[in-house]
């Protein structure tokens, strides 16, 4: 099946793959992929499976920055793909699992209220095909400090406050394993930071780190420690 490439109007700068998480389909990530192609990256969305992952991968335009995103149970996919693809110039997990932390989902009011206060994203959840509800419950691999510490390529860890399957302070600890690691927590987030009421200071935050692959040799655009502007 050939992979769709949603493209900018622009010229290109980087690729992005954007892998769902457990019981997920490509239209849960439809808003986040438009945002992120508008400012200028091609950006395909697939699902969570080994061979569609790495025929995107090999898909990817050989000339550019490749990122690989993933949220839930596709975070761990990315960062497994970063390890067995040299091609991939860095990753970007999201919701994070990193412990066999359980959450009560007793009905789908609970499972939306645990992905997201989005009214607009629990609409796309609710629609027809766009996940399979109640598959927050099925086992999946967790990210370990032994995964974690084979990934050589800059990583991006974006994860919410309010995470009840993966709490902050689990993944903030378990990051640290990572060789180039920048971690954001989102205020008051929760697991599907993605598309969650903050997505577009997300998205900015992910736009930051996508040019910073663009130009692995230069400092950061944004100095975000004022005491360090006039430094030497």
């Amino acid at each position: 099946m050939e992979i769709d490439w949603l493209k900018p109007e622009a010229t290109g700068r980087g690729s992005v793959i954007v892998v769902g998480g457990r019981g997920e389909r490509a239209d849960v990530y439809t808003r986040f992929a438009r945002r992120i192609a508008f400012d200028g990256y091609r950006v395909a969305v697939v699902e969570n499976d080994t061979d569609t992952i790495n025929r995107a991968i090999a898909d990817a335009q050989a000339d550019l920055s490749l990122a690989v995103v993933g949220s839930d149970s596709g975070a761990v996919a990315a960062l497994a793909a970063a390890v067995t693809h040299p091609t991939v110039t860095g990753v970007v997990v999201a919701g994070l699992l990193v412990s066999d932390h359980e959450a009560s989902v007793q009905d789908w009011d609970r499972e939306l209220e645990i992905r997201s206060a989005c009214p607009v994203h629990r609409g796309v959840l609710s629609s027809a095909d766009a996940l399979e509800p109640g598959s927050l419950t099925d086992e999946v691999p967790i990210a370990t400090a032994e995964v974690l510490a084979q990934v050589d390529v800059p990583v991006l860890v974006v994860h919410g406050q309010s995470d009840v399957l993966s709490p902050a302070l689990d993944v903030l600890e378990l990051s640290s394993s990572l060789r180039d690691v920048r971690v954001v927590v989102v205020r008051d987030g929760r697991h599907d930071i993605l598309n969650d009421v903050s997505h577009r200071s997300v998205a900015a935050e992910i736009v930051q780190f996508l040019e910073r692959l663009r130009l692995p040799f230069t400092p950061d655009i944004i100095l975000r420690d004022p005491t360090g502007v006039h430094a030497v």
